[in-house]
């Protein structure tokens, strides 16, 4: 079976929601807890399977301690690392041997590509974008919004908190 083969039969079985734009590349969209969904590319090249997932865009504020916390994970994770763009903003990119690309592989990778991506949103987002969340929280409490979404963020957000 051939390594695009392997992964349309992978993402078939698995029942994950994704879209085949090209013979060689698929976009699948991965539903996660913190970070709702995480989309992520699979594209076959000539050698490498190239697996690549937009994580958060460029922080507002305290670069350095947000690139510290990337760093860090990265030296704990399995086939896919954190990167930047070069306007700044994060994915996880990884890339495999097409001899490699096994049904089991396949999974592996987007289960840590999941779980990269969803653990780390919310401790990105506090150290990256703080400020913005408490003013998106005033914003709402002045309005009479709801802040349910932004509930990870209370202890810091909420101004009596």
């Amino acid at each position: 079976m051939s390594p695009v083969d392997t992964i349309r039969a992978t993402l078939d079985e698995s029942g994950l929601e994704y879209e085949q734009p090209e013979p060689n590349a698929f976009f699948v969209k991965l539903p996660g807890q913190h970070k709702l969904a995480t989309n992520c590319w699979l594209v076959a090249g000539q050698h490498a399977l190239l697996v690549e997932a937009f994580v958060v865009r460029k922080p507002d504020e305290n670069l350095e301690e947000f690139q510290r916390f990337l760093l860090r994970r990265n030296s704990r994770m399995y086939g896919v690392a954190f990167s930047t763009d070069p306007a700044g903003d994060v994915y996880l990119v990884g890339r495999l041997p097409l001899h490699s690309v096994t049904a089991e592989e396949v999974d592996r990778l987007l289960g840590c590509v999941l779980q990269y991506a969803d653990e780390s949103f919310d401790p990105l987002l506090e150290i990256g974008f703080a400020s913005s969340i408490r003013r998106e929280w005033e914003w709402r409490q002045k309005r009479g919004e709801s802040t349910a979404n932004l509930q990870a963020f209370a202890r810091f957000a909420q101004p009596d908190a």
